[in-house]
């Protein structure tokens, strides 16, 4: 793989500070772990994803989609190819009734912000949510009652050929942390939301009170990808967690958080292999004590 040959073509039609060669994952991962990706590049519009898609058909090298790198784990050796980063630049918005429309790539915190201003209530319980948009979508992410799938219209997806389609809410077959559009070869670009008209003062009031649970309960003092495991049917995986007596276990860098069992953060220079080492351990250990699987739900990518 010639990455000079593929970084040529690519800055052809996108600027040059937006794409970047041996970028370190450090960089882009609410994890601060991972080692370089060969190209990662920040497009600013839906042209510039097709002409991604282009090139990499072209040289027939790999590539993947990540939002904000919030819910990712990226391996020490980094990842080969292409990373497309939808967010920073991919975050226009526009409001027109009580509908909002936006880039996949805006935070789900800017959108809520955005909500507020326009006097629409609905998307409160996403201020916190550290991801994208469009991130949040695929995995139909939630927090303190609501999901995603209670606000989105419709969404506007590309596949990996360039072409653009429209799903609607019922097509997307939303489910506990997964949606249709998950598994499937396909670039969430679009998303309208259907809200309601509310009074800005007691949204901000649900907001201010939903962070405050946050701070008082979450470990956002120290580098992670927030909850590492997905919630077993009948049980919360933090009290499992807490249960195996395994809170404040650490492996290199690496510890179940002291604050929530259910965090595993980064002390400063932990390894994905840490990270990693520690997940297998906690799920052998809670296995071992109350018979229950742990799944883990954040996204890990890259080589070993």
């Amino acid at each position: 793989m010639d990455i000079e040959k593929v970084y040529n073509d690519l800055v052809k039609y996108i600027p040059a500070d937006q794409v970047l060669m041996n970028e370190s994952m450090k960089n882009h991962t609410s994890f601060r772990i991972g080692g370089p990706a060969d190209i990662l590049v920040i497009p600013s519009h839906t042209e510039h994803i097709r002409h991604i898609l282009e090139v990499c058909q072209k040289w027939d090298i790999p590539f993947m989609i990540m939002g904000n790198g919030s819910n990712l784990l990226v391996m020490d050796k980094g990842i080969r190819g292409v990373v497309i980063k939808m967010s920073g630049l991919f975050n226009g918005v526009s409001v027109e009734g009580t509908c909002i429309r936006a880039q996949s790539g805006i935070l789900l915190s800017a959108l809520s912000k955005k909500a507020l201003q326009a006097g629409l209530a609905g998307l409160e319980f996403a201020s916190g949510i550290p991801g994208t948009l469009g991130g949040a979508v695929a995995m139909n992410a939630g927090a303190y009652g609501g999901e995603m799938k209670d606000v989105v219209d419709w969404v506007q997806v590309m596949d990996f050929q360039g072409e653009i389609y429209n799903f609607y809410k019922e097509q997307l077959q939303f489910g506990y942390r997964t949606s249709y559009i998950q598994e499937k070869p396909l670039i969430v670009t679009e998303v309208n939301l259907s809200l309601k008209p509310g009074d800005p003062e007691e949204s901000r009031a649900i907001m201010n009170e939903l962070t405050k649970k946050r701070r008082d309960k979450q470990p956002l003092s120290l580098p992670s990808a927030g909850s590492v495991f997905k919630r077993p049917k009948g049980y919360y995986a933090g009290k499992l967690i807490e249960d195996a007596e395994l809170k404040g276990f650490r492996i290199g860098d690496a510890q179940v958080s002291e604050k929530h069992a259910g965090f595993i953060v980064n002390l400063g220079n932990a390894t994905a292999k840490d990270v990693i080492m520690l997940i297998e351990t906690i799920k052998h250990k809670v296995k071992e004590d109350t018979g229950v699987e742990l799944e883990h739900e954040i996204k890990i990518v890259g080589e070993e």
